[in-house]
């Protein structure tokens, strides 16, 4: 930890993301009022940034077309957005994981036909995959980070895959084998123990991506449904107000790049921290 914050990539995305984090976590405290309650629409909606409306609350960054405080929505929204990106990238590590030990060290048509799986999956459009499967089903938080998961699990799979492949090879496998140990139990205590540097830097990569996509799927009104805040939807709802409201829009969009912006240069500085090679 203390050469990741010596790293300053590292230490933007660490604090970037923590204060995102315990701003969600304590939405109650750092906020006031509901995310969702409408009140005297007239009298507050499209309140300017820094300013009270008539009935003295104060706005940091002012309302939308409801009346509905932005830096409350922003908060408790990213409690979804943050929430989505984490579970889906956790998601996509069970699988990737799985697939890529047991295709990386059992070999034979188990492994070939788990790598052409990953294969087929690789060789299908995410993007379009999302729009297809949020389009059957009704568009819910769940389905969201469902999605997410199950179509971002290839990556990992082939990183995990090639790393087992290399690691088997190793003198300290060959001494647990030598010894009688199990087949799984060597992949579960020796080889995936030592594969797992570059999974922890693509997971710190990949929930960036995943709430970009949350975002976007949101935006187009497939992802977390209104009233329930979602950067990807408040980006939306603001779309069409740029001109007289900005703040509504630009709000969570500076948000979710600040975001996606840490997750990068957080995992860039996990690479270098976690890799001996760049370390020497």
């Amino acid at each position: 930890m203390t050469r990741l914050l010596r790293d300053r990539r590292g230490a933007f995305g660490f604090l970037v993301l923590l204060v995102v984090v315990v701003c969600a976590i304590a939405a109650p405290l750092v906020t006031h009022g509901d995310p969702v309650a409408q009140h005297d629409i007239v009298a507050t909606r499209f309140i300017p940034p820094l300013s009270s409306d008539a009935h003295g609350v104060f706005h940091p960054l002012g309302t939308d077309r409801f009346g509905r405080d932005v830096w409350t929505r922003l908060v408790y929204g990213a409690r979804i957005s943050m929430g989505v990106g984490v579970l889906a990238v956790l998601i996509s590590l069970a699988i990737g994981v799985v697939v890529g030990g047991v295709a990386g060290y059992w070999r034979g048509p188990l492994s070939v036909t788990l790598l052409g799986l990953t294969d087929f999956a690789l060789a299908v459009p995410r993007v379009v995959l999302l729009l297809l499967l949020a389009a059957l089903w009704q568009p819910s938080t769940a389905l969201v980070v469902t999605v997410l998961g199950l179509t971002g699990w290839m990556g990992i799979a082939r990183l995990v895959h090639g790393e087992v492949r290399s690691l088997a090879a190793r003198p300290f496998v060959e001494g647990a084998v030598a010894v009688g140990a199990r087949r799984l139990r060597i992949l579960t205590r020796h080889i995936l123990p030592n594969a797992l540097t570059p999974v922890i830097v693509a997971a710190a990569l990949g929930v960036g991506n995943a709430i970009i996509l949350e975002g976007g799927l949101s935006y187009l009104g497939l992802g977390v449904q209104a009233p329930t805040p979602s950067w990807g939807n408040m980006i939306a709802s603001g779309g069409d107000t740029l001109v007289n409201a900005p703040w509504v829009a630009t709000a969570p969009g500076v948000a979710l790049v600040l975001v996606v912006i840490a997750c990068t240069q957080l995992g860039d500085a996990l690479r270098d921290v976690l890799d001996p090679g760049v370390r020497r």
